[in-house]
C-alpha cells in the first residue's frame, strides 16, 4: 500500500473531457487520461485490501492493487507488465469496459470507488506513448498450427497467446479490416480505431497472420451489414490444414421487433447503422443510412442505443428519442444489498449527455408512415408487477420517426458458421463448450467469447480467449506455461 491514509485524504478524481459542442463536430476521442500526479493521488487512494473485491469483480482478473500501488510509486514501466500479465489490451478496457472492478472496490461502499479504469487508461497510453509495448515472439516454434475464426477481442486474445508459446496462428476475419466488432460495433469516438492497428503491428511482429475478407463456412449469410468477403473455405479444409480451430465470432444476430410497419424504410438494425459509419470513417465507402435533419427513435437502452445516439447527433439528428422496455433504474444503488456485485442503477453515457430524450417502460405497438416510409412510432406505456409487464390503459401516444434503430440486444451469433462446423449448440444458440477446456462437441474445434457465452462484455471475450488458449495449447502440447 502505497499511501495508508490515502483513501481518507484524496478525492476521486475523473478523466476529463472535451466540452460536449466540440466533441460532436467529429468522431475523435475526447476523454483525456490523466496525468502522472493525478494518477498517484488516485493509486494512493487504493486500500489494498486484505480481500481485494476489486480482482475478483474484474473478468480477467487483473492484479489492481499492485498496479495502482506501482503507479503511486512512479514505477510506471513495472505497473504496464503487471497490467500487461492479465489482459493483453488495457487500451480496450481501459477506454470501453463498464468497470465492473469499480462496482466491486471496497471505497465504493462509501459511493467514492478508486478511478481503477482511469488508472489502467493512463499505464498503457503511457506505455504506448514511450515504446514500452514491444513484440514478444516466441524463442521457438513448435510446429502446430491453430486457425482462429474472427478477429474480435476474443479471437486476438487467444491469438497472441499462442503465437507467444511458439505455435503458427493464423487469424481468418470476413470483412476487410482486423477487430471484429471492437473495429466495426464500436464507434470511433469510443475507440479510436488506430489502436487496433498498434496491436497488429505487434501481433504481426509475434508471427500471427491475419487473413481479412476471408468467411469460413459453407455459404455466407443472405443478409449480413458485416460481411466484405471475396473468398470463402469451408469447415472440412481449414480442419484438414490446421491442427486447432478457435470459432471466436461476435454475436451479431440481433433481437427484431415483429411489429406491423417493421418492413417500412428507415426501421433498421443498429449495426446497419454503426458498422457502415465505422467504415466511411476509415474511407471504405458512405454510410447509406443518413439521421441528419431526422426525427430519430432508438428502442434499446443499453451500449448499442448509447451508441447510435451518439452518432445520430454527430449526424445532425433534429431529435433524439431513447427508448427502454425495463423501468427506470434507481439513481443509486442498495449498497449494502448488492456490493460488491454489478448493480443495476440509472447509467447516463456521454452520448446522453450530448442530447437525448429518454424514456422507459415503453413498448413500440407499430410503425406507420406512406410512400413505404416510416414517418411515426405508435407506442404505449407499460407497468412492471412481479416480473411481468402490462399495458397502461390510455397511455398509448405517437411519436414522429423519419429513422428508428433498433438496439434491443443480440440473440446468437450467425447460426450459419455453427451449423457448416456441426457444432453443438446450447439452448440460446450459441456453442455448447464449458470453461475448463473451451472444447466443442466436433474434434480439434474449440469455442471462446460471444460465440460460446452470447452478447457480452470485451472483457469478458479477451478473458475467455486467453482461457481458451490455455485449453489449445494444453490440448497440442500435453501442458502449458500460460495462464488461465
Amino acid at each position: 500500500m502505497g499511501k495508508p491514509t490515502g483513501f481518507m485524504e484524496f478525492m476521486r478524481i475523473s478523466e476529463a473531457s472535451l466540452p460536449v459542442a466540440d466533441r460532436r463536430k467529429n468522431y475523435h476521442e475526447f476523454v483525456l487520461h490523466l496525468n502522472d500526479e493525478q494518477a498517484k493521488i488516485q493509486g494512493a487512494r487504493c486500500m489494498d485490501c486484505g480481500i481485494p473485491f476489486c480482482t475478483t469483480g474484474c473478468p480477467v482478473n487483473n492484479i489492481i492493487p499492485d498496479w495502482n500501488d506501482l503507479v503511486y510509486r512512479g514505477n510506471w514501466r513495472e505497473a504496464l507488465d503487471v497490467l500487461h500479465s492479465t489482459n493483453n489490451f488495457p487500451e480496450f478496457t481501459g477506454r470501453i469496459c463498464p468497470a465492473p472492478c469499480e462496482a466491486a472496490c471496497t471505497l465504493n461502499i462509501n459511493n467514492n470507488a478508486v478511478g481503477i479504469k482511469s488508472i489502467e487508461h493512463a499505464i498503457i497510453d503511457k506505455g504506448g506513448e514511450n515504446g514500452w509495448v514491444v513484440p514478444q515472439p516466441a524463442e521457438k516454434m513448435t510446429g502446430k498450427k491453430v486457425a482462429v475464426v474472427g478477429s474480435g477481442p476474443a479471437g486476438l486474445a487467444a491469438a497472441q497467446q499462442l503465437a507467444r508459446v511458439g505455435h503458427s496462428v493464423t487469424v481468418f476475419e470476413k470483412n476487410s479490416r482486423i477487430g471484429g466488432l471492437l473495429r466495426y460495433g464500436i464507434p470511433d469516438f469510443k475507440l479510436d480505431k488506430r489502436l487496433i492497428d498498434w496491436r497488429m503491428a505487434q501481433m504481426q511482429a509475434e508471427g500471427v497472420e491475419f487473413k481479412t475478407s476471408v468467411f469460413i463456412g459453407t455459404d455466407a449469410p443472405a443478409k449480413n451489414v458485416a460481411n466484405d468477403a471475396k473468398k470463402t473455405i469451408s469447415p472440412d479444409e481449414l480442419l484438414k490444414k490446421f491442427d486447432a480451430v478457435i470459432l471466436s465470432g461476435g454475436a451479431e444476430s440481433a433481437r427484431d421487433l415483429p411489429v406491423p410497419g417493421r418492413e417500412l424504410k428507415g426501421v433498421h438494425y443498429a449495426l446497419e447503422f454503426l458498422i457502415p459509419q465505422n467504415k466511411e470513417n476509415a474511407g471504405d465507402g458512405r454510410n447509406p443510412i443518413s439521421a441528419a435533419g431526422k426525427h430519430v427513435v432508438v428502442i434499446g437502452g443499453g451500449d448499442t442505443g448509447s451508441d447510435c445516439v451518439g452518432t445520430s447527433n454527430r449526424h445532425g439528428a433534429l431529435s433524439v428519442t431513447q427508448f427502454e422496455v425495463m423501468p427506470r433504474p434507481p439513481e443509486k444503488e442498495n449498497k449494502s444489498l448488492v456490493w460488491p456485485n454489478w448493480p443495476i442503477k440509472l447509467r447516463t453515457s456521454s452520448s446522453h449527455e450530448e442530447g437525448a430524450n429518454r424514456d422507459w417502460s415503453i413498448v413500440t405497438k407499430e410503425f406507420t408512415g406512406s410512400n413505404g416510409k416510416v414517418e411515426k412510432l405508435r407506442a404505449v406505456r407499460v407497468e412492471w408487477k412481479d416480473g411481468k409487464m402490462s399495458e397502461i390503459a390510455g397511455s398509448e401516444f405517437e411519436l414522429k420517426a423519419d429513422l428508428v434503430l433498433l438496439a434491443m440486444g443480440f440473440v446468437s451469433p450467425e447460426q450459419k458458421v455453427l451449423d457448416a462446423f456441426g457444432v453443438e449448440k446450447d439452448a440460446r444458440g450459441n456453442i455448447k463448450a464449458d470453461t475448463e477446456n473451451y472444447r466443442t462437441s466436433k474434434d480439434k474445434v474449440f469455442a471462446a467469447g460471444d460465440m460460446r457465452r452470447g452478447q457480452s462484455l470485451v472483457v469478458w471475450a479477451i478473458r475467455e480467449g486467453r482461457q481458451c488458449a490455455r485449453a489449445v495449447d494444453e490440448f497440442l502440447m500435453g501442458n502449458s506455461v500460460l495462464p488461465r
